[in-house]
């Protein structure tokens, strides 16, 4: 399927699936790598990946009218993973420049035929629990969208998270289709302990989970006016795809929130719709813990994979044998514990963040091939 040539329904009722691919996970490593990131991995053994989960969430909102930006160093394992996508399907990245580019693409493509029709954006690398009460919450954010509006899905906190940047929601939105919409006053950074705190406590804030859902023609709207040139290069990789080698390089790296929807929310371009339903993003394997099923036979105990392969004795945590060979622990607590074939990680759950830290030691050092 080409994506310039679908035939949009009028009313707009369904929207484009867009899934930014990319990132390396490093926080995860040494299951994520450069050459297999964690999308493309089941992390919650469901028998599906982290894409393939995103894929299939999506596909009663999309009709099945789907673009997956990837790199070019996956874009087989992308296609391996979901045949259901056409030729044209797979927009296929030269080089990393962090979301707003890969996002702007796609709707520089679609704004050329169908200006008016809708995307949604939603990372590969995502798990969502309740996916009737997700795609409900899309649904009032493709609404609000008609109306021109750039809108993003908060999700409600459930801790004063430090990893997260939060959505400061504003008065409540008048529109129909869409009780619950609010305005948005300000994106922020992640922030500090304590003023994470303060957020959790006022209830004005929501964790920002990166997913937005506008109007191709209201984001290179927006785009040329916070971005031009990004706007322009972007219009001209549209019109002429052959041109993409040339002009990608010339994109700046910048996410979506920094590019459009940070100055769009000050200027009250911006709408949230709040997300109530259990959101993670896998960013370490402390909240890779929490997704696992317990262990009946070893309370404390979580495994990726064979659990046959685990052996605990007075001991908890989470464990990977992914080499094959049994791993096994003794008298220690919320362990974590990454067995593949050519590293092995060992750490604890409360140092899961600065996993991260080993990656860029060992790309110092002279080991960027285990990365």
């Amino acid at each position: 399927m080409n994506p310039l040539g679908y035939g949009w329904p009028r009313e707009h009722r369904r929207i484009l699936g867009v899934i930014p691919a990319g990132g390396s996970g490093t926080r995860l490593w040494p299951l994520s790598r450069e050459a297999s990131p964690k999308f493309l991995h089941d992390l919650t053994g469901s028998g599906r990946s982290m894409l393939q989960s995103t894929f299939d969430r999506l596909g009663p909102l999309c009709d099945d009218r789907f673009l997956v930006v990837t790199g070019w160093q996956h874009v087989d394992a992308v296609r391996e993973q979901l045949p259901e996508l056409g030729e044209d399907d797979v927009l296929v990245e030269p080089s990393r420049r962090e979301s707003m580019p890969a996002i702007g693409l796609a709707a520089a493509i679609l704004e050329a035929r169908h200006p008016g029709a809708i995307i949604g954006s939603f990372a590969a690398d995502q798990v969502i629990i309740d996916e009737n009460a997700f795609r409900a919450c899309v649904t009032e954010a493709v609404a609000v969208a008609r109306t021109g509006k750039l809108v993003t899905i908060g999700i409600e906190p459930t801790h004063a998270a430090t990893q997260f940047g939060y959505i400061e929601t504003g008065d409540p939105l008048d529109v129909d289709g869409a009780p619950r919409a609010h305005g948005v006053t300000a994106f922020v950074e992640k922030p500090d302990p304590l003023t994470a705190e303060e957020y959790f406590r006022s209830g004005r804030f929501r964790w920002n989970a990166g997913m937005f859902v506008v109007q191709a023609a209201t984001l290179m709207s927006m785009l040329e006016h916070y971005q031009p040139l990004m706007a322009k290069y972007l219009r001209q990789i549209a019109e002429k795809p052959i041109r993409i080698n040339e002009l990608w390089p010339r994109l700046t790296k910048l996410a979506i929130d920094n590019a459009i929807a940070e100055p769009a929310a000050v200027d009250g371009r911006v709408a949230v719709i709040p997300g109530d339903f259990s959101w993670d993003d896998v960013g370490d394997f402390a909240s890779l813990a929490g997704l696992l099923a317990d262990n009946a036979d070893a309370p404390g105990v979580k495994v990726l994979g064979r659990r046959e392969l685990v052996v605990m004795q007075d001991a908890t945590g989470v464990v990977a044998p992914r080499s094959g060979r049994t791993v096994v622990a003794m008298g220690v607590d919320d362990i974590v514990v990454v067995d593949t074939d050519d590293a092995v990680l060992v750490t604890s759950r409360a140092r899961a963040q600065d996993v991260k830290k080993i990656v860029e030691q060992l790309v110092e050092t002279g080991r960027a091939n285990l990365t």
